[in-house]
């Protein structure tokens, strides 16, 4: 083993992306993936700037949205930039030290996103289902406390993830039949028995996917229970509609990534596993915004009223110009 350490002399990799699809369906990839990455930044930015300029929206669940808008918006730039560049750069390749930081990054967010959703589901059953005690429940400090547990979890598990992979001697081939630096096809590429590696990334996938997953599972449960009861079928619809789009979004990123990491020995598939992560990469960046805000009424009030603010002080700067030239004449 100490001699094929030796031999890791891979100084870079290859990125194949979906270069080695049908010249037409690349043309139709590139403009679809660009309108996705500027239609995910713009829709968090949103997010974002109405939930803070408007005092309405200083709530708990506000709050984490802020945080989830953010994080993809994040989670999205460390990947698909790369991607885009794939279709049109002659040279493909990125540099050891930056597919290991590419790797950090994106186990670093996609874990700390698992945490992060069962927090938010979480702060939804207590506000439905507690809603008296909602406030002193998710106080600023709780809700503070959960973010950086979230955010501080995501980096010390990627951490070791990644030190683990990228500790492995790589001695060729440094083609990676993905769109960027993933734990499964990094893992055929070394020289030397990764079975350990296997074992350790099932078990993060174990701990890290399900543990959060049946949280939310049980917050949910417990919603659609206290959404029985309620006695209108107009209430009823209003909350169970706003919760299943939020579910699904969930499982969709949960599922998708259970799939890929608890089952890395038998990846042998990487065109699926492509489009595969697409779906949680990609996909649930792009879903977030519209499920859980831009179809929210109150974030639409807010923008609302942000925007009227902006015109009334447009139109209060003319006119005070405007006055200004009527004395000086």
């Amino acid at each position: 083993m100490n001699d094929k350490a030796n031999q890791s002399n891979i100084q870079e990799f290859i990125l194949l992306g979906f270069t080695n699809f049908n010249v037409k369906i690349q043309l139709f990839l590139f403009p679809l993936f660009l309108f996705i990455y500027m239609f995910t930044i713009l829709g968090n930015l949103t997010i974002i700037s109405v939930a803070t300029l408007d005092p309405l929206l200083h709530t708990p669940m506000y709050y984490f949205l802020r945080n989830l808008s953010f994080l993809e918006m994040c989670y999205i730039t460390v990947t698909l930039p790369k991607l885009l560049q794939t279709f049109v750069a002659k040279k493909k390749t990125i540099a050891f030290y930056s597919c290991c930081t590419q790797m950090y990054c994106f186990f670093t967010l996609g874990v700390t996103e698992c945490f992060l959703l069962a927090v938010m589901a979480y702060d939804r059953f207590v506000a439905i289902c507690n809603p008296l005690r909602y406030f002193s429940v998710m106080s600023k400090p709780t809700c503070l406390k959960m973010a950086m547990v979230s955010w501080v979890s995501g980096n010390l598990i990627s951490l070791g993830q990644t030190a683990s992979i990228f500790c492995l001697p790589y001695c060729g081939p440094n083609l990676i039949n993905h769109f960027f630096c993933d734990i499964p096809p990094l893992l055929k590429l070394a020289c030397t028995d990764v079975s350990a590696n296997q074992i350790a990334v099932s078990v993060t996938g174990f701990l890290v996917l399900p543990l959060p997953f049946a949280l939310v599972l049980y917050s949910y449960g417990r919603i659609i229970a206290a959404i029985l009861r309620i006695s209108t079928n107009t209430g009823r619809k209003k909350v169970f509609s706003t919760c299943a789009s939020h579910f699904v979004s969930v499982t969709l990123f949960f599922g998708t990534g259970a799939f890929t990491y608890v089952r890395v020995k038998t990846s042998d598939t990487p065109d699926n596993d492509k489009i595969l992560s697409l779906l949680y990469s990609v996909v649930t960046p792009l879903l977030n915004p519209l499920i859980y805000s831009l179809r929210n009424k109150e974030v639409k009030g807010g923008l609302k009223k942000l925007m009227c603010q902006k015109v009334e002080k447009k139109e209060a700067k003319q006119s005070a110009e405007a006055h200004t030239c009527n004395v000086d004449q």
